[in-house]
């Protein structure tokens, strides 16, 4: 397959069209969850541990319950028989080990941060002070926060009734699933063997509006209003977790600001919510601190990651052995476990791997949950890779892309059936590589580097490369389920032409910003041939949209996009019918185009506006067909979509102060099939913010007492606009096969991508120092420690000074804000 660069059309595909939703957003005229005001509402305010791992001994809330606006305090104890367990939907193993995971602790808490106590008040203020009136008294317990002591067999345990700290041991290997060869085989032959430990920081989703829930239980339904990406899997498991019943259950996610995975989630203050309204008979809203979204909301990441490498000497890869360790935080959340594993198919990358083992052993400590976060188990994955790419490169003193081409798939190896049993079914590499290179002025900026560093120039350059591609979609359902994961990956439709001849589109898919009622609107007016602006979207409501499984993973438009383009072609089949009826002619002699049916040969025809108010008034319709054009249609994919990409990062590193500033970025992605090119590049943009932002600037930090030391955005470095670079970005397309309109998926690939871009130039600019690693963040300090450490002769100048990738377990200089972050 040919990839090209992008052509403008004539269709509504393709076209750059300004949001539909902004208009709403910038005039203020949205519905936050936050903004809603119900008659006789009350404010829950929730009091957290803040220790992160005791015993309850004592709880007195005699004080609290007599405090001004006061309605009602609940502890643990009181909902105990009542709160059941939050879902985990992904049991990875058979032999898996879940604690119970209550909504509010009831004897033990194991992470600070936990849900104690709440109160329900007329105000957010008198909720929020009789918080403070609560006395509780805690016997401290031993702390586990490090994974790997927590993975050892003399660890003290987070839960003491498992047994263990080890949650579950997930393996893959090539040799026994029949895709490949030995893994140990590889590595004993290798011309090379490379063997590297990398460390993913604990992240924290910094989405713009915090979390917030308003249960209503008055009428003939509990509604509930969330900020949630996920309004139909929460409905699901409300159900499944309160015993309510599933139909009289509403919930509707209005305006969304944004999610990044934080909002994939059954959330502890959600079933609380619930539960306070259902017992006071009263509505009842919580909209959580800045600081509860960092201590309370769940992290992303954290993982130690062990690989080897093996590879003949003119850089031909022949096997590669990844082991993981990864901190699960203290119970198991709504896909916690199965993130690492989705990592598992994606390390081989597009490299041809002959031979392949995965093992990734899930761990708990007392630290917040971990879960889904922007990328979930990809960004690890090519991080890693990528990152043995280079060191490979450097091992063998070859320039790192030439590496990369000697390994990856070619363009006419497509479908390509990789060593961890994925099917990729179209991309080039080499294409996408070539039109980065260009733009980037790739062998200039190497002779620059040169030049560096003979003069041995306080500011060296380095270039990092990170050639990935990543399973998007998240689906099918049969692939799901083979991985144990508790729900499938379909997503459903419906499309109804109006009598006026405006039309409806209802989609399953859940947007937070990802732009899906334009990017919808183009799609079915496209395919009716209807005014772009005669479409309208209906989303994130089980009543008006009672059938979708949400959006994540990248999934909404190669899933739920495509059971909307399957809808509309209903619509138009059904509409065929009766135009040819109306026409007095056979459907086959019926074209279609522009929203027009047309008797071919003829003069003779009608619009599908027109059918649409035959079709209503159902006074002259063929025998068989029922009233109104409307139709419904789900979509569940045969595959995954596999978007790929380069990027290419040029860095100066300040070897006197460690500062990093990125001086230029260039990525040219192949996302397939475009939509709207400006929704697109908005993707992209904010996708590499946030895989910059792991590289340089975020790390969620604990002292030795497990209190979370980055709860507040004074200690928990997200960068700003002044502190990226400008973005130089293209495309290439090679159409997904799994889709009629070849599209892939965009919302992760910027994130993807980038870190390992970045990191990779950072290392680079430095390894003639002797540098081979520095632990993410990057930060000015970490820098200048390897930088230090390699001048005075340590073997690597790792940041730890243990050799490459030690790993220290303290909070280290995560945060540091010196070095002009801001």
């Amino acid at each position: 397959m040919t990839a090209t660069p992008v052509s403008p059309t004539e269709s509504e595909l393709g076209r750059s069209r300004k949001r539909k939703e902004d208009a709403r957003l910038v005039t203020g005229r949205t519905r936050w969850t936050d903004n809603m005001t119900v008659p006789g509402m009350l404010h829950m305010a929730v009091l957290r541990s803040p220790v992160a791992h005791a015993r309850i001994t004592s709880v007195d809330t005699s004080e609290a319950r007599r405090m001004p606006g006061v309605q009602a305090v609940v502890t643990g104890s009181d909902i105990a028989q009542r709160q059941g367990s939050l879902p985990c939907a992904w049991p990875v193993t058979e032999d898996m080990k879940a604690p119970p995971a209550p909504a509010m602790a009831v004897d033990t808490v194991n992470f600070a941060g936990e849900a104690v106590a709440m109160v329900a008040a007329r105000s957010a203020a008198e909720a929020r002070d009789a918080l403070d009136a609560i006395d509780i008294d805690y016997e401290d317990l031993d702390v586990v926060l490090d994974i790997e002591s927590a993975a050892r067999d003399d660890s003290p345990l987070v839960h003491e009734d498992l047994g263990t700290n080890r949650n579950a041991t997930w393996t893959f290997d090539s040799a026994e699933a029949g895709t490949g060869g030995d893994v140990d085989a590889a590595l004993r032959e290798a011309d090379i063997r490379l063997d590297r430990t990398f460390r993913q920081q604990r992240l924290i989703p910094a989405f713009m509006e915090p979390r917030s829930v308003l249960a209503d239980p008055t009428g003939e339904q509990y509604t509930m209003y969330s900020a949630t990406q996920v309004p139909h899997i929460l409905r699901t498991m409300l159900a499944m977790t309160l015993g309510t019943p599933e139909q009289k259950i509403r919930v509707i996610a209005p305006d969304v600001g944004g999610g990044f995975g934080g909002k994939l989630q059954v959330t502890p203050e959600e079933i609380l919510t619930f539960l306070l309204a259902e017992q006071l008979g009263r509505p009842v809203k919580w909209t959580e601190s800045r600081s509860e979204t960092m201590v309370a909301g769940h992290h992303g990441r954290d993982q130690v990651q062990r690989l080897s490498l093996a590879a003949r000497s003119d850089g031909t890869v022949t096997g590669l052995d990844v082991k993981l360790l990864a901190d699960m935080g203290a119970y198991l959340r709504l896909v916690t476990p199965g993130v690492p594993i989705l990592g598992a198919l994606m390390f081989n990358a597009i490299y041809k791997f002959p031979a392949y083992r995965f093992s990734c052993t899930n761990v708990f400590t007392n630290k917040t949950p971990t879960d889904a976060y922007r990328g979930a188990g990809r960004p690890e994955a090519t991080f890693a890779i990528e990152r043995m790419m280079d060191e490979l490169a450097a091992e063998l003193d070859m320039d790192p892309l030439e590496v990369r081409r000697r390994n990856w798939i070619g363009h006419d190896e497509f479908p390509y059936t990789t060593v961890a049993g994925l099917t990729y079914d179209s991309g080039n590499y080499e294409v996408a590589t070539d039109r980065a290179m260009e733009m980037f002025g790739y062998q200039q900026l190497r002779d620059e580097q040169l030049r560096r560093r003979q003069s041995d120039d306080t500011v060296q350059l380095g270039i990092g490369i990170s050639t990935f591609t990543e399973m998007c979609g998240l689906a099918p359902s049969r692939v799901l389920g083979s991985l144990s994961y508790g729900a499938g990956g379909w997503e459903n439709s419906q499309v109804r032409v109006l009598p006026t001849g405006k039309v409806e589109v209802v989609t399953g898919t859940s947007p937070h910003g990802q732009s899906h009622v334009t990017s919808w609107s183009q799609i079915v007016a496209d395919r009716l041939g209807v005014p772009f602006d005669d479409v309208e979207v209906l989303h994130g409501d089980t009543q008006s949209s009672p059938r979708g499984l949400d959006t994540y993973g990248s999934r909404s438009l190669t899933v739920g996009g495509i059971a909307a383009v399957h809808a509309a072609d209903k619509v138009i089949d059904k509409a065929r019918r009766i135009a040819a009826h109306m026409l007095e002619c056979s459907e086959d002699d019926l074209d279609f185009a522009g929203g027009r049916f047309a008797v071919r040969g003829t003069d003779k025809g009608m619009a599908i506006t027109d059918v649409a108010l035959a079709a209503f008034t159902a006074h002259d319709l063929p025998e068989g067909v029922e009233p109104n054009l409307d139709a419904e249609a789900n979509f569940d994919p045969e595959n995954f979509s596999f978007p790929h990409g380069t990027h290419l990062c040029a860095a100066e590193v300040d070897t006197g102060t460690g500062a990093v500033r990125i001086r230029s970025y260039v990525c040219v992605d192949d996302v397939g099939s475009v939509v709207n090119p400006m929704i697109v590049e908005g993707q992209v943009h904010g996708g590499l913010a946030q895989g910059i932002a792991q590289a340089l600037y975020e790390e969620a930090v604990y002292d030795d007492d497990g209190t979370l030391t980055t709860a507040t955005f004074a200690d928990y470095l997200v960068p700003s606009a002044v502190d990226l670079p400008e973005f130089h970005t293209g495309r290439t397309e090679t159409d997904a096969t799994s889709n009629p309109l070849g599209v892939k998926g965009v919302g992760e690939a910027g994130t993807i991508a980038s870190t390992p871009a970045v990191v990779n130039a950072v290392v680079d600019a430095l390894r003639h120092y002797g540098v081979n690693d520095v632990r993410m963040p990057c930060s000015p300090q970490r820098v200048w420690r390897a930088l230090t450490g390699a001048r005075a002769g340590s073997s690597t100048g790792a940041e730890s000074g243990g050799g490459l990738g030690s790993i220290d377990s303290g909070g280290g200089f995560a945060t540091g804000a010196s070095g002009g972050a801001r």
